[in-house]
């Protein structure tokens, strides 16, 4: 019988599975869905917005992975993060109490960081695990007419792309291969290229919160696994809409491009967390884009929204092709 690959579960598989087993509780507003990261459940005055996700490529520092990557689900729905659960699986006979205290001062710090309150969890040492693995939680709230969903852009709307291509991808690969990597980089560069985890970092929930507060924003996106190009085509399906890129618009960094190049990934296909998609009304791009740059984050305007039967496209020097679908992960060849 023919096996998974590792990576997401295939898009198509994961959208019959979520059609047959659909909910039904009206207070659900947004439940799970191709290209949604987020549930949405109506509480009264406000919405609650709740999120999960696994850390699985990363081994160090992977209680603050499973923070900044759960509150950026939480902030692409214009909510505000603030509580956060963990569950956590540990290796047998690998396991000790400094290790534990470290994922535990990880997920603190984390926290204390976003202004939010650890409520709980679950942890256990786990039969058949060669590394911890850190699944997290994260509910915040919005008020109802501040929501944003993935399935709001609209054609004619501006792409903007915080940030840069495949932040998370160059910190985990200088991180994870870096012995590896000294027959060819030198330490400075590769502690820089790790850094990237901070600087310029993973989570988008500041850039989220200072394009709502601008105004125009309709959709909003933060590309996880199968890398930027996978997080656009899970906004054009989940909006419904065509999408026209400019090659020559990507903030291609080149120091994520000097990695790949050296493993032979495709930057497009890399784990992204940190860059932020958003579709917005063009009349509001300058002042977002000017913000974000205030604030110190770089945007750039990718590329544009346009009606579902245009398709997705990528536009470059070299002509008009199909924007890249990548039915697993690129930085999954790395851990086979």
């Amino acid at each position: 019988m023919p096996t998974y690959p590792l990576g997401k579960l295939p898009a198509a598989d994961l959208a019959r599975l979520l059609s047959q087993y659909a909910p039904n509780d009206p207070r659900l507003l947004i439940g799970g869905s191709v290209g949604e990261d987020a549930a949405v459940i109506d509480m009264g005055d406000r919405y609650l917005v709740a999120t999960t996700d696994p850390i699985t490529f990363a081994s160090s520092e992977i209680g603050w992975y499973a923070v900044n990557i759960n509150a950026n689900d939480v902030a692409c729905a214009g909510a505000t993060p603030r509580w956060f659960l963990a569950t956590l699986l540990l290796p047998e006979n690998k396991s000790t109490p400094e290790l534990v205290e470290q994922i535990f001062g990880q997920i603190s710090s984390a926290c204390a960081e976003l202004g939010v309150t650890l409520a709980g969890g679950h942890t256990e040492i786990t039969y058949g695990l060669d590394r911890p693995i850190v699944i997290g939680q994260m509910l915040g709230e919005v008020a109802p007419d501040k929501l944003v969903t993935n399935r709001g852009a609209r054609p004619g709307d501006d792409l903007i792309l915080t940030k840069g291509i495949a932040v998370e991808a160059t910190a985990i690969i200088a991180k994870e291969r870096r012995s590896e990597l000294l027959n060819y980089f030198d330490e400075y560069s590769l502690d820089h290229y790790a850094n990237f985890l901070c600087k310029p970092g993973i989570s988008v929930v500041k850039d989220a919160a200072i394009a709502v507060a601008v105004g125009g924003v309709h959709a909003m996106h933060d590309p996880t696994e199968g890398g930027v190009a996978t997080g656009l085509h899970e906004m054009a399906q989940a909006s419904g809409v065509g999408l026209e890129i400019r090659e020559e618009a990507l903030p291609f960094l080149p120091e994520t491009l000097a990695l790949c190049q050296h493993f032979g990934l495709e930057p497009l296909g890399v784990i992204a967390s940190g860059a932020l998609l958003i579709a917005a009304d063009p009349r509001f791009t300058p002042r977002i884009v000017k913000d974000l740059a205030q604030a110190g984050i770089k945007a750039a305007v990718i590329g544009q929204v346009q009606p579902a039967e245009w398709g997705q496209w990528l536009v470059g020097p070299a002509g008009t092709r199909s924007l890249p679908t990548f039915a697993r992960d690129e930085i999954t060849r790395l851990f086979e």
